[in-house]
Parts: structure tokens; sequence; C-alpha cells
């Protein structure tokens, strides 16, 4: 109806303006004139909206483009008014009054459209709860996505936030106005505009950016005392079109800086595609990522061992929901029960297996180093003799740093993993490798969630010494370069992965604190415990007798092969497994369950892995 009253006037003033006398209703053409057209413009821009569905439409939600269709509209009725009025001898009006009537009605039906939908939007904002103060908020890039974010922030959000300011390293945007916001300079400017105008959110809505970038432009933001969110990656951003929705809060991984894997999949995907492949210990933090991107490359079958069923369920069906057609099994068995693995390999028969199983905690191994020498040793021996027997085409070790000059049982027990991989691959047709890489951000034995729930709980973050370092990577690029590795392997490599520069725990501690809103030593205390049984301060990568050749990939390395022989080894496990059998048989005879002589443990394991040297503290 108000469409049609707007139609109406705007074709009697459209008349008006154009005639010498004005409207003079008592010529009886005039009316009839006036009549007509109104009618005939009526009935077809109902039809026109009709056929475009705009009267379905809540006006509170249109947008430029329903608008555009309304001006559309408006311009077929025209159109058609005009025709009929050359094609016909109905008496409509001239074509200039058409041409002024339709620049009028549009602005009519558009104009009081925005006009409603800005008082009920504005009825809508005023009924939001605040506390009446606004956030002052900082935005960090002027590009599209800065765009998208001041439109939320100055539309349905403005009540909560006032935008002090944007930064932009580019210099010729400086001073300039984005959206009625202004460019006040670039990132080394971010502490000073954040003291000045007492900024309490800063907003980072670069999403394609360098990874080395990021992390320079985040560390000065560190330095302020604001929350600060970020927005992922291009490539996620494409997943949620929601630019609000897609801030988070900043993650320690985007202060690593490291730039993003560069994979061969075509190469990858060969080895895996139509194969049968085993994932041990696949409920583990390496061992369910290693799933995720197995499966992608379509492997005829994943079977996935675990002893843990409870992680084993949680991958089993997190991967049958993403992949419902692709067969996955899972298994409950451990490596340490040799018949157990025998049926496993048989009724599978895997092309591919990867050993991810292992006792991986340092603290816990240091106290129970029989376990650590059954499950890592002995499990990692059961599984290398089915692969051999069954004829697996690779087996793939996830090893650690912590095989290099170990100082802890566990790391001894990964060393002596590696040299069985070496022997075993001289005497046998499969193609035994094994990789090693430092530590992985958010699995199971990181320090990061350990962090998190003490700072959850108001502090101390306790770390054990303020000049610890580690290495540090994602989970999925640690798991990628493995797979990667696997497909550069000949047998009997061990493959080391770039693992860029050495982490100080003790700052990574600080940053996760800050990252959490927090100030280090003023809201969260940072203890310091001292040394943990069997840690030492440095990790290294290569062991001293071990020299380094590069591989077509950068981020992969080859050290050089020990000289082992399974005759070597298999006297080597005699001992250990001579032990093993004289402490149970010691603490059954004694009663005593809880002793286990460890300095013998720790004696026998140095005799059996030269380069292990029990830390001096312990």
């Amino acid at each position: 109806m108000l469409d049609i009253i707007s139609i109406a006037f705007c074709y009697l003033l459209a008349q008006a303006i154009f005639s010498n006398n004005g409207i003079r209703f008592n010529y009886e053409d005039d009316v009839k004139t006036l009549i007509n057209t109104i009618i005939i413009a009526s009935i077809t821009f109902e039809a026109v909206m009709g056929i475009l569905h705009m009267y379905r439409n809540m006006v509170t939600f249109e947008n430029g483009e329903d608008y555009l269709k309304y001006i559309l509209g408006c311009l077929i009725t025209a159109i058609i008014v005009t025709i009929i009025e050359a094609s016909s001898t109905l008496r409509i009006n001239t074509m200039r009054v058409n041409a002024l009537a339709f620049i009028l009605v549009s602005m009519a039906i558009v104009g009081y459209r925005v006009f409603v939908r800005t008082v009920r939007r504005e009825r809508e904002r005023g009924k939001e709860k605040t506390d009446g103060v606004k956030r002052n908020v900082l935005i960090i890039g002027a590009g599209n996505a800065s765009k998208q974010l001041l439109d939320n922030l100055k539309g349905s959000l403005k009540n909560l936030y006032h935008v002090v300011g944007i930064i932009d390293d580019n210099s010729n945007k400086k001073n300039a106005l984005m959206n009625g916001v202004k460019i006040l300079g670039n990132r080394y400017d971010i502490p000073r505009i954040c003291k000045e105008k007492n900024v309490e959110t800063i907003l980072f809505s670069i999403s394609n950016i360098e990874n080395e970038s990021r992390k320079k432009i985040l560390e000065i933001c560190q330095e302020t005392s604001c929350r600060i969110r970020v927005l992922p990656s291009t490539k996620d951003l494409i997943k949620n079109r929601s630019i609000m929705s897609n801030l988070r809060d900043v993650q320690i991984e985007d202060l690593l800086g490291r730039d993003p894997v560069k994979l061969d999949n075509k190469n990858i995907a060969s080895l895996i595609k139509d194969q049968v492949v085993l994932v041990t210990g696949g409920g583990g933090s390496i061992g369910s990522e290693l799933c995720r991107q197995i499966i992608k490359h379509k492997p005829a079958k994943l079977v996935i061992l675990d002893i843990y069923e409870n992680n084993l369920y949680d991958i089993e069906q997190e991967l049958k929901f993403t992949y419902p057609k692709e067969n996955v099994e899972a298994v409950v068995a451990s490596v340490r029960d040799e018949k157990r693995l025998e049926e496993v390999f048989e009724q599978y028969h895997p092309y591919l297996v990867f050993h991810a199983a292992a006792h991986k905690h340092v603290p816990l191994m240091e106290g129970s180093p029989l376990e650590a020498i059954k499950n890592n040793v002995f499990g990692t021996y059961n599984c290398i003799n089915m692969a051999d027997k069954f004829n697996v085409k690779r087996f793939v070790l996830i090893s650690t740093d912590k095989a290099v000059n170990p100082t802890n049982i566990m790391g001894a027990t990964k060393r002596l993993c590696e040299m069985m991989i070496q022997a075993k691959a001289k005497s046998s047709k499969t193609e035994f490798v094994a990789v090693r890489f430092g530590n992985v951000l958010g699995s199971n034995g990181s320090v990061i969630p350990l962090f998190k729930k003490q700072i959850a709980k108001g502090g101390p973050v306790c770390v054990t010494h303020k000049e610890i370092t580690r290495f540090f990577m994602t989970i999925p690029e640690a798991v990628s370069l493995v797979l990667q590795a696997m497909s550069l392997a000949k047998g009997g490599e061990i493959f080391v992965l770039d693992m860029g520069e050495p982490v100080k725990i003790y700052d990574m501690a600080k940053k996760l604190i800050k990252l959490s809103g927090f100030e280090p030593d003023v809201d969260i205390k940072i203890e310091i415990t001292g040394l943990r049984p069997g840690e030492k301060l440095y990790e290294e990568v290569l062991m001293d007798e071990e020299g380094l050749t590069e591989t077509k990939h950068d981020k992969i390395h080859i050290a050089k092969p020990s000289e082992f022989t399974m005759e070597e080894i298999e006297k080597k496990l005699e001992k250990l497994n001579k032990v093993l059998d004289e402490e149970e048989k010691s603490r059954k005879e004694s009663k005593d369950y809880e002793g286990v002589n460890k300095d013998k443990v720790k004696k026998v394991m140095m005799e059996v892995v030269p380069t292990f040297r029990a830390a001096e503290h312990q």
C-alpha cells in the first residue's frame, strides 16, 4: 500500500513539474491521463516485485542488493509505461514525465525502507543491555577484513565498542580514513597508541600475512596490557564468512613464527592410497594426528592400534564421522603382547606401519624404568619383528630429540629403538626408518596444557629452570614432516626434522600468561621448581658422532647411519631381559612390589646405550 501511495504521489509531482499551469483537475483529460498512468505503473511495479519475491523481505535486514532490486523494479515500470504510451491510444503521461517519475519513485520507495530499517534497528540497540562503558578497540590492518570488522563494530556492536584507530605498516595510508576511523601509524606505534587511547582490546585483522611478520607484530602487541584477538588464515576465513565469529584469542603457536610446511603430497599419496596402513599408539596426540592426515590420502584401510580404549574410541568415531566412506578399524592391543600383535599383522597385512606407541613422560619413566624398557624397547622390538615377518613395505618409528645423548631412561630407550631400526634395516626387506623431532605444542606431554591449567587456577606457573630450552613445533607440522620423511625413506635412515630455534620455557610461560590477560609475577607468579629427574637444560637434535645429510626437503635431514648389526642388538636386549627377570624375581621374593633397583637398571642401560649418561642430580 505504501508503494502504491508513493507511485501515485511521485507521478502527480512529476506531472505538476512539467505542466506549465500545474495540474488542473477540472480538465477531464488531465485526470484521466494521471489515473491511467498510476494504475499501469502500480500494477507493473507490483508484478515485478512479486516476481523478484521482494515482499517476502524483512525490512529490518534489507541491504544494498535488495535496494538495487527495488530500483530495477522502478526502471522496468518506467520502461513498460513508456512502451504502452508509444504503442497504444491510451492517454498516459509523456516520456519525460515517466523519466522524472522513475527517479522520484526510486527515491521514495528505497528512502522510506531505509528510514524504517534505521528506526527499527536503533530501537533494538536501545534494548541491548550494556554496562554503559564502551571498550576501546585498536584494529591492526587496513584491508578488507578490517572493513568488515568496522561494519560490525560500528553497527550492531557500537554500544559495546569504540574503535580508537587503525594500525597499518603502509606509510601511504597514514592519516587516511576507513569508514570514518583514522589510520594512526605503523606497528611500532602500537604501545604508545594503546597507552594514550586507553585501549583494552587489540584486534589483529590481517589474515593473509607471513608467519614471521605475524609473530613480530604480536610480540609488539604483548608489550601492552591489552587483550589480543586475531583472525585465522585466509583459508579458515573462507569456511566462515562471519569475521567477528572468526576472531580468536592469540595462541602460543602464533608466536613461533614458523612458515607452513610445504609437502610433496603426490609422493605421499602414491604410497598410502589403496594400501593398508597401521598406526600403533593411534589414540595418542601424535598417533591420532597421523591418522587424521593419513586418511586424507584414501588408504584401503586404516588400522588404529592402542591399549587405551578411550582415546582409541575417540579417534575412531572422529574419523568415521568426518570420513564416512573410508575404512577405519580400531584394535585394542598392547605392543608388549607379541602374540596379539601377530594376530593383528596376520589379519590385516599392513603395507605401511607408523609406530607411535611409547611411554614418553620423562619423570614418570625415571620412577618406573622397567615399564619404559618393556613398552618402548621390547614393544618396538615386537613390532619390528612382526613387520619383518609379514613383509611390511615401510616401517616408521616416531623418535625424539631426547634420544640424543640421553640423560634419562625414556631418552635411552628411544635411542635403543633407533639402533634397532638401523640394524634391522640391514637384514630385512622391510624399509625401517626413524623420524626424530622435539616437543610438540598441545601434545599430552607438552608443558602448554599444564601451564594453561595453572593459569586458570590463578598460578603459580611452575618452570623447572629459568634457562631451560626446548625445540617446539605444532602437532600437524610434525606429523606432516613425518609423512614426508616416510616418502623419502629407503631404509636405515634416522630423519631429523628442522625444529627451528630453541625456545626458553621461562619466556614461553611469560608469553602464555600475557596471552591470558595477566601480568607475569604480578597477577600470576612464575615459580622455579628445579630440574626434574632425568631432565636436562638443553635438548640436542644430533648425536656428536653423527653427521647431517640434506634431503630434497629443506626441513628434513638424515643423520649418519650407525654401525650396528642385529646380532649386537640381540645381545643388548638379552642384557635388558636379564635385568628385567632379576628385578621381577627380586620383587616377588621380597614381596616388595614397589621397590626396583633403579641404579642397577640404569647401569645396564648405560652399557646397552653407550651415549646414555644418567643426570648428575639423580
